[in-house]
């Protein structure tokens, strides 16, 4: 039986598979080899076990890791005033810069016998996170170096002797690394990079030593302009073989002092005028000795495999850290901004077309603090998920550049106006930054998610392409006929159960789950089966046409995406012990996701080449129609009135926004450890840090709602004017007893506050001096 099914199924499904496996360059092998899969493998497996989910730990800081943000994190937040650092110094201030070596702010992943800190991946992209609030330029300064660069490399791959001199040096500050991988001709494709070294003898120190002639010219380069040690990526060729037999040898890494001749460094670019140091790097004929390769000459040639493995860091902890930065702050400023800010009569937050973006706002800050909490658990459990990581990086970019956006429209006039007050300007211009870098988010989206994803996290493709490269023909085939009949059964399941899904709702789909969430669970399968079809049709029909429709793999990618960052929004309701609170912003998550995993999916299908085969696909899967919606009405409104109520929850949201505790903020004022809440400035006047302004107006007018609704009362009584100046009704107010002094001295705080807080700056016509309207009284206006 076997050998029937042998010569009339498998081995001519053998010899189609091995004609129609699309080919894969060096550089794709090696990325589509490094690193691990992890929860993504479940996703696309059809079958996802969410108790496994839920045993991945919790995410904690440590004792020390707390105590670090409590401390050095904060102090380093007040000492920050982007305002002065992007639009003067353009720099980061000396003090600051001296402050981040000695506390060690540049070794937060180097190990703690190399003098560095050796801290989590979450407690680097709280880190992260919190100065980004702040400070864009800071963030930036302070997460190259604990990404991918020379600490990572040399950590995981440098001999001994390199570790011991160069990670104390980069631990206490005194070296600032770079790595120079990007170029004018070579961006996302890394693999393409001009730059070349050739193996060769020369002179070092006046000996005659093997090692490498150098040539490149790079650009991008973050800290390069300040850096003291290059990293440097090139391809290493090595014609009279010196080395071994092998003559290309492929992408290769070194470690360079930026003092050693030839080396070119120290120029600037201007990244959308943002003060973080980037600039290029450049050397000619630039001679290093053998043992500068990281690793030494055993890792010569191996570079690609080294960075794709290291690229981790920079995707999964970074850039979505930048990315959840925008969430927390925006989410705490627009809900402030929207109480505080009245347009007839009302606050603005109470419209509905500001609720529906204020609901996106928080919807999706919620979803990026869950993605980016998930994702850190991965890299703690020392996988290195390069699907994952991926997945973090471009939708949790797109997310905050979507929440910008909506910030940016509610707040008007009040964003687009630059200077002190402006919490946002900076953050607008950064977010190009962060969807451009560590693989642009369109190379991401096309390529990378699903074009690696349906290989590595497939329970059967990646060994189907072991067989087609075996060189035991016959046992080849043997393994395929065992993978391929496996393959139809698991293929054949996932199908027929999205189908009964489809048709029933997912009523008899068993999940252990229950609660308000319980469905949720049910509709992440059933779109997990529907995914794991939808990769085996497209793989099948296309073949390796399927590499070259990248907007086919960028669909199915989204829906893989989706499906992960549903799932994180669930596991960290369940973390956080299911706040009752929370709730809303855990629906709009889900909901988001799966009506966004369901429609790509859709996408994909009308889009096949082949229509016959979408059509077909689409009637299977969805054979009632996609019914997955998008978050409602009521869910964004509930969501907005969340943001404008100073509560747990909202603190909760929020937790990773810098607002100015326990900081000096100007020259004359200070917030205790007690808070803003309890311990306003003496005067409505006194400078405060620019979110800490807002916050505070925020909370003293909520503070005064009760006292708005006497005056409310009185005006319908006809005891008080219904419009007029402030002034006037509460003297009518004070004159009827309808409230005290107390109360109406209260209400003239609040408002002076309030009004300072709506203001923009303004500037002599030389731009030399700035002036606030919020210095002077506030003018007559309504409180109702």
């Amino acid at each position: 039986m076997s050998s029937l099914r042998r010569q009339w199924i498998s081995d001519r499904a053998f010899k189609l598979f091995k004609k129609v496996l699309p080919p894969l360059s060096a550089t794709e092998k090696e990325a589509m080899e490094a690193g691990t899969v992890w929860w993504d493998a479940e996703l696309f497996s059809g079958k996802p076990n969410f108790a496994t989910l839920h045993h991945y730990p919790k995410p904690k800081l440590s004792d020390e890791e707390q105590a670090f943000i409590d401390n050095q994190v904060v102090t380093l937040l007040g000492m920050l005033d982007d305002y002065q650092i992007v639009k003067k110094d353009r720099d980061l201030p000396p003090q600051v810069w001296d402050f981040l070596a000695k506390e060690r702010f540049f070794s937060l992943i180097i190990g703690k016998e190399y003098g560095g800190r050796e801290f989590s991946a979450l407690a680097n992209s709280t880190i992260v996170s919190m100065i980004a609030t702040r400070s864009i330029s800071a963030a930036v300064t302070v997460m190259v170096p604990n990404s991918l660069g020379p600490g990572e490399l040399l950590t995981h791959y440098g001999t001994q002797e390199q570790k011991e001199y160069w990670l104390p040096r980069l631990a206490n500050g005194k070296d600032i690394p770079c790595f120079a991988l990007t170029g004018p001709e070579a961006g996302s494709d890394a693999g393409g990079i001009p730059d070349e070294g050739v193996v060769c003898y020369g002179q070092h120190n006046g000996e005659k030593v093997l090692g490498i002639r150098l040539n490149w010219n790079k650009r991008y380069i973050t800290l390069a302009p300040v850096a003291t040690v290059l990293g440097l990526a090139f391809k290493l060729n090595d014609p009279d073989g010196l080395l071994g037999d092998k003559k290309a040898l492929g992408i290769t890494c070194a470690l360079i002092p930026a003092s050693h001749t030839g080396v070119e460094i120290g120029e600037r670019h201007d990244p959308l005028g943002l003060a973080f140091m980037n600039g290029p790097t450049r050397g000619k004929d630039v001679f290093i000795p053998i043992d500068w390769l990281i690793g030494g000459a055993e890792y010569a040639g191996k570079g690609w495999r080294m960075l794709v493995e290291c690229l981790s860091a920079g995707r999964g902890i970074s850039l979505p850290a930048l990315g959840t930065a925008i969430g927390h702050l925006t989410a705490r400023t627009t809900g402030a901004y929207g109480y505080v800010r009245k347009q007839f009569g009302l606050s603005i937050g109470r419209f509905e077309g500001v609720s529906e973006a204020m609901g996106r706002i928080g919807g999706l800050t919620y979803l990026l603090e869950a993605t980016r909490t998930l994702t850190t658990t991965a890299l703690d459990l020392k996988e290195k998920p390069g699907i994952v990581t991926a997945i973090a990086k471009y939708h949790m970019t797109e997310m905050a550049r979507t929440i910008l956006n909506d910030a940016m429209d509610i707040h008007a006039g009040r964003a687009i106006q630059d200077g002190p007050m402006n919490y946002l300007s900076t953050h607008y211009l950064g977010m190009p930054v962060a969807i451009t870098v560590e693989g642009a988010n369109i190379l991401t989206r096309n390529l990378m998610i699903f074009g690696q994803g349906a290989t590595r996290c497939h329970p059967y493709v990646l060994q189907e392409m072991a067989c087609a490269e075996e060189t035991d023909s016959e046992r080849a085939a043997a393994q395929f006929d065992t993978l391929l009949f496996a393959h139809i059964k698991h293929a054949l399941s996932n199908g027929l159960g999205a189908l009964g899904a489809a048709l029933t709702g997912t009523r008899f789909t068993r999940v252990a789950m229950s609660g308000p969430t319980q469905q949720y669970y049910r509709d992440i399968t059933r779109l997990s089966q529907a995914l794991a079809v939808s990769a085996d049709v497209a793989m099948l029909t296309l073949g390796g046409e399927l590499k070259r429709k990248e907007t086919i793999s960028a669909r199915l990618g989204d829906a893989l995406s989706y499906l992960y960052m549903a799932s994180a929004a669930l596991k960290k309701y369940e973390d956080d012990g299911r706040q009752q609170g929370d709730l809303d912003f855990v629906h709009y998550s889900v909901q988001h996701c799966l009506h966004h995993a369901a429609a790509s999916l859709n996408q994909a299908y009308r889009n096949f080449p082949a229509k016959w085969v979408g059509r077909s696909v689409q009637a299977l899967l969805f054979p009632l129609g996609n019914h997955y919606h998008e978050p409602s009405d009521t869910l964004s409104i509930n969501i907005a009135k969340a943001l404008m109520v100073p509560s747990a929850q909202r603190d909760r949201l929020t937790h990773l926004c810098y607002i100015g505790k326990e900081s000096y903020i100007g020259k004359e004022s200070y917030i205790g450890k007690e808070g803003y809440l309890g311990q306003q400035a003496e005067s409505v006047n006194a400078p405060l840090q620019h979110v800490a302004l807002i916050e505070q107006a925020f909370v003293a007018m909520y503070a005064i709602q009760p006292l708005e609704r006497k005056m409310i009362k009185a005006a319908q009584e006809g005891v008080v004017d219904k419009k007029g100046p402030l002034k006037i009704r509460l003297q009518q107010a004070l004159e009827a007893q309808v409230l005290t002094q107390t109360e109406v001295e209260k209400i003239q705080q609040a408002d002076a506050l309030r009004y300072r807080a709506i203001q923009v700056d303004h500037f002599s016509h030389d731009f030399t001096e700035v002036r606030t309207d919020g210095e002077a009284s506030p003018p007559l206006t309504s409180v109702a």
